[in-house]
């Protein structure tokens, strides 16, 4: 009884082992079974998406967002352009074509243009010396910007004067298109009435006056006192103009 006991515990040991020598083969077979399905895959995930990555997207990004940023914007802008009213293309016109002293006659009242004043000038001495200069162009008058020059007056001051002679009636101004800008020709239309002239003559205190007459005693054709001061003002120096 022990030896069968004995003869079946060792063919139990041989099959135990042939067991264990065909569960390592299996394990070695899904072993390599499980190392060619990692293989195969790998190649596929490689070069499939590659290509579709390289073709399709590009195709897209740039093809159809290029033709919408250039189309469409640009019909937009084309399609509504404001249409001014006949009015408002008058208006432009006009604004255009001012000149400096139709901007002033626009900011200024007529008060502040007829008692314009230029600091530490007299007015009336300048204002003779203009109708003096412009007498000498008689009716061809003379462009204003070179009779500021002339005078060493800035535009704007210039303007100013001007548009206060024209309110004295002392000159005219004429608008004329001069090399593609809008200006004016300044024409003498009256000498203003000074006093200097007078200013000394001896006639104004005269202790005579009333016994002084052409055909009398006393008479202006043989007053010393006016052949003095007409002498004396002779001498004295002449003003360039």
């Amino acid at each position: 009884m022990a030896k069968k006991k004995d003869t079946l515990i060792d063919e139990a040991k041989k099959i135990q082992a042939e067991l264990d020598k065909l569960k390592k083969k299996k394990e070695t077979l899904d072993s390599s079974q499980a190392k060619k399905a990692e293989a195969k895959p790998a190649k596929k995930a490689e070069a499939k998406p590659a290509k579709k990555a390289e073709a399709k997207p590009a195709k897209k990004a740039e093809a159809k967002p290029a033709k919408k940023a250039e189309a469409k914007p640009a019909k937009k802008a084309e399609a509504k352009p404001k249409k001014l009213t006949k009015k408002e293309l008058e208006e432009i016109k006009r604004i255009e074509e001012l000149t400096l002293e139709e901007e002033l006659e626009e900011q200024l009242s007529d008060k502040e243009i007829e008692n314009f004043q230029i600091e530490k000038v007299d007015m009336e001495r300048l204002t003779n010396k203009v109708c003096d200069i412009l007498a000498e162009r008689e009716s061809d008058g003379m462009f204003q910007s070179e009779l500021w020059k002339k005078l060493k007056l800035t535009n704007q001051v210039g303007s100013r004067l001007a548009l206060k002679l024209e309110r004295m009636g002392t000159i005219t101004r004429s608008k004329l298109l001069e090399k593609e800008r809008w200006t004016y020709k300044l024409i003498l239309k009256k000498t203003p009435i000074s006093t200097q002239s007078i200013v000394n003559a001896p006639c104004l205190v005269c202790p005579v006056e009333q016994k002084c007459s052409l055909d009398g005693e006393i008479s202006p054709r043989n007053c010393q006192f006016i052949e003095d001061w007409v002498i004396a003002e002779l001498k004295k120096p002449t003003k360039s103009k």
